[in-house]
């Protein structure tokens, strides 16, 4: 703990935020306030769990019993024509940009046994074994042996709505039109810039282990499914959620510098009729946690914070309080997720300090098993009798999406086992599917036998163990229900003998597999356990799984790591209009021409310009970025990522028209310059730069 000017006593983070905000004053390059920032650290009640710093005092002066790098890079796919991942709606595509994306990577080094872990949260859908493979081989190039299989972390937030395409399995890359190149080399450029802006920061830290409670922020979405739980699995969640926010933060001296923070909760407040590129609550909080402590957003190689917000087991969680898809707490969908983003905010606040615990360093554990053919002794079975995991099967209720959330096509006639399931599909499965398969799948109406077909579906996985100081992280490719990530975490805290409460469950790691549920959950057939694909015993399987690799890494035994099947990467199709031939100005104009001007808006209201520009897949723009706008005297006050900017690109026979609408909220009065760069495509594939510049008057 450590007192403020006043007096006051506050944990480490809040005073490392207190003293960045004092003097951040032109930090915030976009209409937002302190006022607003500090109202989502309010209210948490936590406990430091774990602490490197001597006598656990998070403010105590150290000279770092690990070493660790942070790096940030802009990642940022197609904003337009890219089908997005996590919805699977064809209609969903790319028309613009709300925020940037960005890959937060952390490594941490033990310094006594030069063991290291990658740890980057990526503002993507979902991650693929194609990007990971393709990192690796990056980073191998540079580094050698240094980072590999066993030690780079790759996590999706979740966010809904970023470019997909980037899978080199079908099932997933068919949701989206194809695979797009362009996002995919953006993500993995991205990704990498990452990990090696962290390795060049490595030096001598502290980290420090906090869990709080963050409520009001999510709720259950499938409330049916998790009811058929044991009493004991559901008393740990009495509200039907996780409110646990568990916080690894990164300490140099008296100052944090960066933080992951772990909750479950889906980034969906943007539905599926949401069509700018943005990373949902998760990638606000992020951003906005990270504009209040002085970053440049347009310059994140120069990041002085970095503020990781990442996934635990959200499978069954909604930030949807109201069960339907946009029903956040706010007034439209990015209200929605402003105000999630915020509450989750106040998860990083670690209270009170209690005695540290035992353990320290860095180590790792890791194995590649085939998920679709497991032999699952009963003690990990609801009825204790051996089980089954078989090749993936996605049911009808996996085509009817999660109708919390959105997504699916209602036309076809798809429910979910709450709301009666789809009884022809159940029907036809009783004829045509083998009775082995019922034995396995059932009561699933079982609709697409994905994992008979080669290519289609992962069905080999990689699955970790990873010890951080007090941290254990167990890591995979699924999208665990709350309690499934609960059983998968006790049964690696029981084998290494280490609390609960500092074993995390991370899904959406280095693959993607689609849902994990309990039996119990599963046995009703709400979306999330039609989206079970191998089985009632997929959760169990992995327990057993887990368990073998917790007791190996507590025993120092290797394991047989096997290795990852092949993919389709570079084989699947791109999709239509990845790469378009050529830009054209509409007749008399040239690119940069101003179409609409914004003129003179009352502080509060949305400007707006319109001018003649072109596709902007041609050139992504990292880092600068589109856009940007400056007050008189020069100081950059919004630009792509800023809360208060939408970029919307319109494109008509090789003509683009780019609309930028600015909200002047917390603006002062005064002349405001705009200016959009961006490439046009001559019928040759050459680039050639243009800007667009406009005056904005705030009266």
């Amino acid at each position: 703990m450590v007192k403020d000017t006043m007096g006051q006593t506050r944990t480490h983070t809040e005073a490392t935020l207190a003293q960045a905000t004092e003097v951040a004053g032109s930090v915030f390059n976009s209409p937002f306030s302190r006022r607003i920032f500090f109202a989502g650290m309010a209210a948490v009640t936590g406990s430091v769990l774990w602490s490197s710093i001597s006598q656990g005092t998070a403010g105590a002066q150290s000279g770092g019993s690990l070493e660790v790098g942070r790096g940030m890079a802009d990642m940022t796919g197609e904003p337009w024509g890219a089908g997005m991942n996590g919805y699977a709606v064809l209609e969903q595509s790319s028309i613009g940009l709300q925020r940037r994306q960005y890959a937060r990577s952390f490594i941490f080094v033990d310094p006594n046994s030069g063991q290291r872990v990658v740890h980057c949260t990526a503002d993507v859908g979902l991650m693929f074994q194609s990007i990971h493979l393709e990192v690796l081989r990056r980073l191998k190039a540079k580094f050698g042996d240094l980072y590999g299989q066993h030690n780079v972390l790759l996590h999706a937030q979740h966010t809904h709505i970023a470019p997909g395409g980037t899978s080199a399995h079908l099932m997933v890359d068919i949701t989206v039109g194809g695979f797009r190149p362009i996002t995919f080399e953006a993500n993995v450029s991205g990704i990498v810039d990452s990990i090696v802006r962290a390795h060049d920061d490595i030096q001598p830290s502290d980290i420090t282990l906090s869990r709080a409670e963050v409520h009001n922020a999510s709720v259950n979405r499938s409330r049916e499914a998790f009811d058929k739980n044991p009493q004991e699995d559901k008393d740990v969640f009495p509200e039907g959620i996780d409110p646990a926010a568990t916080t690894l933060h990164i300490h140099r001296g008296d100052k944090t510098v960066g933080f992951i923070n772990w909750f479950a909760v889906h980034p969906t407040s943007n539905g599926h009729t949401y069509r700018h590129v943005g990373t949902d609550n998760k990638g606000y909080a992020a951003w906005a946690t990270e504009e209040a402590l002085g970053v440049d957003h347009q310059h994140p190689e120069n990041a002085p914070f970095v503020a990781a917000f990442a996934n635990s087991s959200p499978g069954d969680i909604t930030p949807n309080l109201g069960l339907t898809p946009d029903s956040g707490p706010g007034v439209n969908s990015m209200d929605s997720a402003r105000i999630i983003g915020e509450r989750l905010m106040g998860g990083i606040a670690g209270s009170s300090d209690i005695p540290g615990i035992s353990g320290g360093g860095v180590s790792g554990i890791y194995r590649w098993m085939d998920i679709s053919n497991q032999q699952v002794d009963g003690k990990w079975t609801p009825d204790g009798k051996p089980g089954k995991t078989s090749p993936a099967i996605l049911g009808a209720a996996f085509a009817a999406s999660s109708q919390e959330d959105g997504g699916g096509e209602p036309l076809l006639g798809f429910q979910e086992g709450e709301r009666g399931g789809t009884p022809w599909v159940e029907q036809v499965g009783k004829v045509v599917v083998p009775p082995q398969m019922h034995e396995i799948h059932d009561p699933k109406e079982m609709l697409l036998p994905v994992g008979f077909i080669p290519g289609m579906l992962q069905q080999v996985f990689p699955f970790y163990i990873h010890r951080i100081g007090g941290l254990v992280l167990i890591s995979h490719g699924f999208e665990a229900t709350i309690v499934s990530g609960l059983r998968l975490r006790r049964v690696v805290a029981e084998a290494l003998n280490v609390p609960l409460d500092t074993v995390i469950s991370q899904g959406y790691v280095n693959s993607y597999g689609h849902y994990v549920t309990t039996p119990e959950e599963y046995s009703t057939q709400n979306y999330e356990g039609g989206a079970t694909a191998f089985g009632r015993n997929q959760l169990p399987a992995m327990q057993q799984i887990f368990h073998d690799l917790a007791q190996a890494m507590h025993e120092g035994k290797e394991v047989p790591v096997g290795g990852p099947a092949g993919d389709l990467t570079g084989l699947i199709p791109p999709a239509p209009g990845a790469n378009p031939w050529m830009d054209i100005a509409p007749f008399g104009k040239k690119f940069g021409d101003i179409v609409q001007r914004p003129g003179v808006v009352t502080s509060g209201k949305n400007a707006t310009a319109k001018f003649v520009g072109a596709n902007p897949n041609n050139n992504l723009r990292h880092g600068e970025g589109y856009l940007t706008i400056t007050d008189e005297d020069g100081v950059v006050v919004a630009n792509d990522s800023s809360e208060s900017t939408l970029i919307t690109f319109a494109n008509s026979w090789g003509s683009t028209t780019v609309t930028v609408s600015w909200n002047t909220a917390e603006m002062k009065p005064g002349k405001y310059a705009l200016s959009f760069r961006g490439d046009s495509k001559s019928i040759g594939g050459q680039l050639t730069p243009y800007e667009a510049k406009t005056t904005i008057t705030v009266v």
